[in-house]
């Protein structure tokens, strides 16, 4: 199984709001923590914001909010939400070329260890990620200073 850059970076944004949570965030602090390009976390907030894992408030006093308690963002439900159906292989989409597709296992078992992974990934919440022991490492990591 394979996460793209952008689910990674999704993941990101929402410990860092999840870590910083007495305070609203910037896209531009997010992006310095993570030495991550502001012009692409825009994109991901955007999306995080529609699907409802954050809340961007806009204007001089705005900026990033986890929305709800990590404890209720399950990380399985997150990935499958930002990544969609994924297309492992190529017999998984609609344009499938290939000619053995029909008798070929390999599609049934690669399904099998695809929903093995994400039932992993349904066991844990961000909460998991960024607990009280976690909290004073990843402040520190992410160069958040305590309020």
């Amino acid at each position: 199984m394979h996460i793209t850059k952008y689910t990674d970076y999704s993941i990101r944004v929402l410990v860092y709001l999840a870590v910083h949570r007495n305070e609203l965030c910037t896209i531009g602090d997010i992006a310095n923590s993570y030495d991550i390009s502001k012009n692409h976390l825009m994109k991901i907030v955007q999306a995080l914001n529609t699907k409802g894992y954050l809340m961007a408030t806009r204007g001089k006093n705005g900026g990033l909010r986890l929305q709800g308690n990590p404890s209720e963002i399950n990380l399985g439900e997150l990935v499958r939400d930002i990544e969609g159906e994924s297309k492992m292989v190529e017999c998984f989409g609609a344009d499938n070329q290939c000619i053995i597709t029909e008798s070929c296992q390999l599609k049934h078992i690669f399904y099998e260890a695809q929903e093995n992974f994400y039932q992993t990934l349904e066991k844990y919440t961000l909460l998991d990620l960024v607990g009280e022991k976690m909290q004073a490492p990843l402040r520190k990591l992410l160069h958040i200073r305590d309020t």
